[in-house]
């Protein structure tokens, strides 16, 4: 056991190395700052609640693809009982008019890459196109 001193110094600077950003942060005063995606001015309400949207709205979009698609179910009726289309671009994007400054900001963020401009067209894409 002659190797204690070695073995418990190369743990400490092991331990030391992946805890580094952490204390640096702490040290400095700062965090790891999220995204700030550009909220609707003309409306204060959506579909769901604020949190909830955040948490999940990818399991809302989901639910309403299967809805239309698969039972040609339309309309969805909100927490506050007012009925919207279930409608990405007609519904979402009528709020949140950019694409660029409310989606992009934290998908690009978090890495992922949504599937739903697969089949949707941005509508300010559209426009661009049609001028």
């Amino acid at each position: 056991m002659r190797d204690r001193g070695l073995i418990l110094g190369g743990l400490a600077l092991f331990l030391g190395l992946i805890t580094f950003p952490l204390w640096y942060n702490l040290a400095a005063g700062t965090t790891a700052k999220g995204p700030d995606p550009k909220r609707p001015v003309q409306e204060k309400n959506c579909v769901e609640p604020v949190a909830v949207m955040r948490a999940s709205h990818m399991d809302l979009l989901v639910d309403w693809r299967d809805q239309v698609v698969r039972r040609s179910e339309r309309e969805f009726t909100a927490f506050d009982g007012r009925t919207y289309s279930m409608n990405l671009t007609q519904t979402c994007m009528k709020c949140h008019t950019s694409k660029e400054e409310f989606c992009d900001r934290c998908h690009n963020y978090a890495g992922v890459k949504p599937y739903c401009w697969d089949c949707h067209i941005d509508p300010k894409l559209l426009e661009r196109t049609k001028g």
